[in-house]
C-alpha cells in the first residue's frame, strides 16, 4: 500500500512513516519544515523514521532539505518539501504517486499561539485540509485519516470526554480550527463518499516531542539547571498518551477504514490516565535525580484546566488498547533525551 503523510517529519508523523515502512509499505511524506521550530529537528526525524543514522552536516535551511530530500529518496520512500496551502503544488505529488490513503498529521499547532496568529491557523488547518480534500475528490482517493485535537472539548465539565459530547465551545483559535475539520470533513465525506476517521488526540509525548511542549521544556530546562515556567497552582491535567500507543491507534484506524466502507468516526486515541502539572514534574524530576526551579506563573489564555480521554469507542471499534503508563513512558522519553 502506498500511504500518503501530510507532517511527515515531525513528531507523530516521523513515528508513523517509521512504523509503515517498517511493515512494508511506501510513504509519500509532504512536509513545509515550518518555521515553528527548528528545521533541523525535523531532518533529524525525517533521518531517524528512514532507519539512516548519518552524520549530517548542516548548512543553511533551503540546501539541508534539498540534501534531505536527495538522501531520503528510495522506491518505498519519497519526501517533498510543500505547504499545504499551496493547492498547486499538492496536484503536481498527486498526479505523480497513486495513493491509497492520506494520513493527514500536518498543521498549525498549539494553544498559545494560536491566539497570537489566528489568521495563519485559519489558513493552514482548515483550507490546507480543504485543499487535501479536494484533490482526494479528484483524485478519486477514498480513505483519509484526519488528525483532530482534544483541545476541541476545551473547559467541557463531564469527565472522561466521549466523542458524543458537545464541542460547539472551543476556547482557542486552535481547537476552533479542529472542530471545523470535523464539520468539513463530514461534508466531503457526505457529498463524495470520502471514507474518514478523525483522531482526538490527547497530549502526546515521547520520543521526538517538539520542544515547545511541557514535558520536553521541563525535561531541557532542569538538566541545564534553569527556572522553568509553572503555570497556575499545579492542579491543571492532561491526559498524557505516549507515542507508541498513538501509533498503535493511527495503525488500527487505517486497517479499519482499509476493511470498511460508509465510514464517518470521531474517535478519543488517549491514555484514560490523568496526570495533575505537579505529578508531571515530580514524574520528570524523579526520573532525572534533578529538582526543578520553579517559576510561577498564572494561568495562561486558551488553556483547558482538563483533559481525560473515554476510549472505550476506540477499543471497541478499532481495538486500542494503550500499553505505556505515565512513569514508564517519561523514563523513556528521560532515557532518549538524555542520548540524543
Amino acid at each position: 500500500m502506498t500511504y500518503l503523510i501530510t507532517g511527515g517529519s515531525g513528531f507523530i508523523g516521523s513515528h508513523l512513516a517509521e512504523q509503515l515502512l517498517k511493515i512494508g509499505h511506501s510513504v509519500i511524506n509532504i512536509d513545509n519544515f515550518d518555521d515553528f521550530y527548528s528545521y533541523q529537528i525535523k531532518i533529524k526525524n525525517t533521518l531517524d523514521s528512514i532507519d539512516k543514522n548519518l552524520s549530517f552536516e548542516f548548512s543553511d535551511k533551503e540546501s539541508d532539505i534539498q540534501k534531505l530530500i536527495s538522501i531520503s529518496k528510495s522506491d518505498n520512500y519519497t519526501l517533498y518539501f510543500q505547504d499545504i496551502r499551496d493547492k498547486d503544488g499538492l496536484e503536481k505529488i498527486f498526479k505523480n504517486h497513486t495513493i491509497d490513503l492520506v494520513i493527514h498529521l500536518a498543521a498549525l499547532a498549539g494553544v498559545r499561539p494560536s491566539i497570537e496568529k489566528p489568521l495563519a491557523y485559519e489558513e493552514v488547518n482548515i483550507r490546507g485540509t480543504m485543499n487535501l480534500w479536494e484533490l482526494c475528490k479528484k483524485f478519486n482517493i477514498k480513505k483519509f485519516v484526519c488528525a483532530s485535537s482534544s483541545s476541541v472539548y476545551g473547559n467541557n465539565e463531564k469527565v472522561p470526554f466521549t466523542e458524543t459530547d458537545n464541542v460547539d465551545n472551543p476556547i482557542s483559535p486552535y481547537a476552533a480550527t479542529k472542530k471545523c475539520g470535523e464539520i468539513l470533513g463530514h461534508v466531503y465525506h457526505e457529498l463524495y463518499s470520502i471514507d474518514m476517521i478523525h483522531l482526538r488526540f490527547f497530549t502526546v509525548y515521547g520520543p521526538r516531542q517538539r520542544p515547545d511542549l511541557a514535558i520536553h521544556k521541563f525535561t531541557k530546562l532542569i538538566t541545564e539547571n534553569k527556572e522553568i515556567p509553572f503555570y497556575g497552582d499545579g492542579n491543571t491535567a492532561r491526559d498524557y498518551t505516549y507515542i507508541d500507543d498513538i501509533i498503535d491507534g493511527i495503525t488500527k484506524s487505517i486497517h479499519y477504514l482499509e476493511h470498511n466502507t460508509k465510514v464517518y468516526e470521531i474517535i478519543n486515541l488517549g491514555e484514560s490516565e490523568v496526570i495533575n502539572l505537579s505529578e508531571m514534574l515530580s514524574t520528570i524530576e524523579k526520573v532525572l535525580g534533578k529538582t526543578a526551579i520553579k517559576k510561577m506563573l498564572p494561568m495562561q489564555p486558551g488553556d483547558v484546566q482538563k483533559t481525560n480521554a473515554s476510549i472505550d469507542k476506540a477499543r471497541t471499534l478499532i481495538g486500542y488498547h494503550p500499553a505505556t503508563d505515565f512513569q514508564n513512558g517519561i523514563k523513556k522519553f528521560v532515557e532518549w533525551f538524555l542520548r540524543k
